[in-house]
């Protein structure tokens, strides 16, 4: 997936080149920090805006708007655009972000995200919003590891999500707090018959409502595009009938995140995540339940198709190392590999390992908060592949 015009701007502007472009910038170079928004305002000979570099509270925002093809949606379009800024002194407070897209595609699936990570004056507080509406037509191909692509179905709903936490500052980078989930499914009807999805069950429509406990330990500055640091996060979801969800389940999410530097003062990163999704207890709907790519980000499985494998229990590992291309940070490039384990329902044991690879480039879209536009091939096994586009960076 290829992306198109983009716009961004920032706090601070400098006289930057550092590539070959035609006419006023041949044969300039310099090693200063770039975005896509200095050489657009270089071809066009149009003079930055003379901002104060000391304002740290100045927000700064990407929109990218694309076109691509997957092998979940078919061809799709969509607009998606973030927001970074300081409540506070960069120096003391983290960088928070919003994001937001709109995407529609060929086989008629719509999804409007909204996302924050707002981080208060001296890291107090840590807001987590995630508020979402789908229409969403999606294959689906039964439970377990050794689900087959042949018995595939198609599930055709619309889904509210809203996640809401509210975590508190208890020591250092250590923080805790609670939050409220909903995901509301109606209008759910399968086209096909799938087995499994016949033998778990999978009403017209659903609710799970429940309390989120959460423990996060996270010492990154920028969680848009880390270039260091670690990120540790417990999830603990109690869904309760007299809080309106169908049945009384339990889910946990062991999510951890490791960046490093390599070669140590370098531009380049090496970026480590694991994350298990597990039920507890009860019966979660069949939605409900975990599969690839449909984690909080909708990121695990690259080069897998999105809800591929799914079952009450989840462990996923990826590996990602993200280097520079050019000197001024314009153009980059990653490689990466994962793998997927899913239990084989009815019990819960692990028996297969679905791997997935691939490499991609990065595009700087703004400097000052260190989104990149990520355009990504990824592939796994028996043939599976597909590309994947992302504004800022997978995890």
């Amino acid at each position: 997936m290829s992306a198109i015009p983009v716009i961004s701007q920032s706090a601070t502007v400098e006289e930057n080149s550092g590539i070959i472009i035609p006419d006023t910038l041949k044969n300039k170079t310099v090693t200063e920090e770039v975005d896509l928004v200095d050489i657009l305002r270089k071809v066009l000979k149009k003079e930055p805006k003379k901002d104060s570099a000391a304002d740290s509270r100045k927000v700064h925002y990407s929109l990218v708007p694309a076109i691509g093809y997957t092998l979940s949606t078919g061809f799709v379009g969509l607009a998606s655009a973030n927001a970074a800024f300081h409540l506070s002194e960069a120096t003391t407070t983290n960088l928070s972000s919003v994001s937001m897209s709109v995407n529609y595609s060929q086989y008629g699936q719509l999804t409007i995200p909204v996302q924050t990570n707002i981080w208060t004056k001296d890291n107090s507080y840590n807001i987590v919003t995630d508020w979402r509406y789908f229409k969403y037509p999606q294959d689906t191909y039964g439970l377990g590891g050794h689900s087959l692509e042949e018995n595939a179905s198609n599930l055709v709903y619309s889904h509210i999500r809203l996640h809401q936490l509210v975590l508190k500052k208890i020591s250092g980078s250590f923080y805790a707090g609670v939050g409220y989930m909903l995901d509301k499914r109606w209008k759910i009807q399968e086209e096909g018959e799938n087995a499994d999805v016949a033998t778990y069950g999978l009403p017209h429509k659903t609710m799970s409502s429940g309390l989120l406990f959460s423990a996060l330990f996270d010492n990154r500055k920028n969680s848009i595009n880390p270039e260091a640091g670690f990120y540790g996060n417990i999830r603990y979801r109690v869904n309760q009938k007299f809080l309106g969800s169908d049945s009384n389940w339990e889910s946990l999410v062991l999510e951890f995140r490791k960046y490093i530097n390599f070669p140590s003062g370098s531009k380049n990163t090496l970026a480590l995540w694991n994350l298990n999704w597990l039920t507890l207890s009860g019966k979660p709907p069949y939605l409900d339940l975990p599969s690839t790519s449909w984690d909080a980000t909708n990121n695990t499985g690259r080069g897998y198709i999105q809800g591929r494998f799914r079952s009450p229990q989840m462990l996923y590992v990826e590996s990602e190392y993200r280097f520079a291309l050019t000197q001024n940070g314009l153009l980059g490039g990653v490689v990466f590999a994962n793998a997927q384990s899913f239990s084989n329902w009815p019990s819960n044991r692990f028996d297969r390992i679905a791997p997935g690879a691939g490499l991609g480039l990065r595009l700087k879209v703004n400097k000052a908060s260190r989104t990149n536009v990520g355009i990504d091939y990824g592939f796994g096994a028996k043939g599976s592949r597909g590309v994947f586009v992302n504004l800022g960076e997978i995890f």
